[in-house]
């Protein structure tokens, strides 16, 4: 019979999980196998991050609400119609990039839903816009999603959409809209969204292209504790093979305001046991991955905190706006000044540095 104490063993000596391994220790509910698992977690941070904690200096600027997928856990997306819809002309996307030149920001990352009038010239023009008032500001944008729209709307290969998007301007994509790549559960959650296999496919392409990406995860929702750890194997499968996913982004689901949660499909949230068991079990997991993000804007500054003892290495950025988290009932999500982040740093005898989004250290 399997027991933490020895999966820890094995693990901590070298040898590799299993998705199976992966969903008894997300199972894990007694509080001694919990702190067990975190420890380890900790122990290997250590190993493949060191002591550094790391940041962006980032801001999120936000395009549009109107979407065409109106997923099931976002509370963000409008339709068209929709009083309070609103698309972001060239002068206010500017507007929002001259603020964060003026916050001293190295990172700008689009937040928007999938207009469904979007096309790969309307991405393009977005990039253009922004880089007139900040050259050479790096652009973290354009989900598999967000591609696979403009392809089909331009009749062209996800590829092509790819190579034009680094040709003008993209600095790193976005491995957003993944949520959890099980089709069975993306049927419930996002079901106008890509398949699994496109958007493992359209990742590789991005990464085969030289764009690198971040991978997320979105959990807390309708799904089991086996597809959160069919998900994790499946990054760690495309991360054999690029070696092009900068960190994994550890979403967890925000229920108050959603349709998912509302209508009783999902559950409002994961727990502090899944949150912390997902930041470690993830480190366990996917030896592939120098950095694990907690979502600070999620999960508040004392789950943070406890999240950096349980395998984390990273915070994510200064944010300064994240209406997607709002919309869905999040509170303080919209900006975390680097003292607060230097405060709970330092209370744990780790050293915060500010980093680029390629993880460089500034």
């Amino acid at each position: 019979m399997t027991t933490v104490p020895a999966l820890l063993s094995d693990v901590l000596a070298g040898h590799r999980l299993t998705t199976r391994d992966a969903e008894f220790l997300l199972s894990a509910r007694r509080g001694r196998d919990i702190w067990q698992i975190t420890a380890a977690a900790d122990e290997m941070r250590g190993r493949r991050a060191g002591d550094n904690v790391t940041y962006v200096r980032n801001q999120n600027l936000h395009v549009t609400n109107i979407c065409k997928n109106l997923c099931g856990f976002c509370g963000f997306g409008r339709t068209a119609t929709d009083p309070d819809a609103y698309c972001n002309d060239r002068n206010k996307i500017q507007e929002q990039a001259r603020l964060a030149y003026e916050r001293k920001v190295t990172e700008i990352c689009l937040l928007s839903g999938v207009n469904p009038e979007f096309t790969l010239d309307t991405f393009v023009d977005i990039l253009h816009w922004i880089h007139e008032v900040i050259p050479g500001i790096h652009i973290h944008a354009f989900s598999p999603d967000e591609v696979a729209h403009a392809a089909k709307k331009g009749g062209i290969p996800t590829t092509e959409v790819v190579a034009r998007l680094k040709e003008e301007g993209l600095g790193t994509i976005q491995g957003t809209a993944a949520e959890i790549l099980v089709d069975s559960v993306r049927t419930v959650i996002c079901p106008r969204k890509v398949s699994t296999a496109d958007w493992v496919r359209i990742i590789k392409e991005a990464h085969d292209g030289g764009l690198r990406s971040t991978a997320t995860i979105m959990y807390g929702s309708y799904e089991t504790a086996r597809d959160q750890a069919e998900h994790l194997g499946i990054i760690r499968k495309i991360q054999d093979e690029t070696h092009g996913f900068t960190e994994l982004v550890t979403l967890p689901f925000v229920h108050t305001n959603t349709p998912l949660f509302l209508k009783g499909i999902a559950r409002p949230g994961p727990t502090g046991r899944e949150d912390l068991l997902m930041i470690a079990v993830s480190r366990l997991f996917l030896d592939n991955f120098a950095n694990i993000q907690v979502a600070w804007g999620k999960v508040g500054l004392k789950m943070t905190q406890l999240a950096l003892l349980s395998g984390a290495n990273d915070l994510a950025g200064t944010m300064f706006t994240d209406d997607v988290s709002g919309d869905a009932g999040a509170s303080g999500s919209d900006y975390l000044d680097p003292a607060d982040m230097e405060r709970i740093v330092t209370d744990l005898g780790r050293t915060l540095r500010q980093r680029t989004t390629l993880y460089e250290l500034v």
